[in-house]
């Protein structure tokens, strides 16, 4: 039998139940630089936590993040702490997820359907599913 690539998905208010309930919990958003001050952050302050920002592929080239993993230990997680990764839409936070399980660090989640959510009928995100959309805490940076 093969070990799942990470721990699973969670929908965004099931990562803010594992986030409130577990203070061991973690939440990476994974987006650029240029998404967290042009679209927003998530915002922990109400269950007294942060959010780490680390982009898994750079602004503006889109290039892979080649220290991803080590910017996260540099950040001190350990090994069995959960953590939960965050993206506009949730493909960035899935492959962070398995990065980080392949590393040895873990449960890591996905959160599905991202800070932003999937594309409506117009093709524009931030109405259909996501964290703004679920209605939990965001701010603009």
């Amino acid at each position: 039998m093969n070990t799942p690539p990470y721990a699973g998905d969670l929908v965004p208010p099931d990562a803010w139940t594992l986030l409130d309930e577990n203070e061991n919990a973690v939440l990476i958003d994974v987006r650029t630089e240029a998404e967290w001050r042009y679209v927003g952050v998530p915002d922990l302050t109400p269950i007294g936590k942060h959010v780490l920002l680390v982009e898994l592929l750079r602004y503006p080239d889109g290039a892979p993040n080649q220290a991803f993993v080590d910017d996260l230990k540099a950040h001190g997680l350990e090994a069995g702490q959960p953590l939960l990764f965050i993206c506009r839409s949730g493909a960035r936070s899935r492959n962070a997820a398995m990065a980080m399980t392949a590393a040895g660090f873990g449960p890591c989640y996905n959160v599905a359907e991202g800070f932003e959510g999937d594309k409506d009928a117009e093709g524009h995100r931030g109405r259909v599913g996501g964290w703004k959309m679920a209605g939990l805490p965001w701010r603009q940076e």
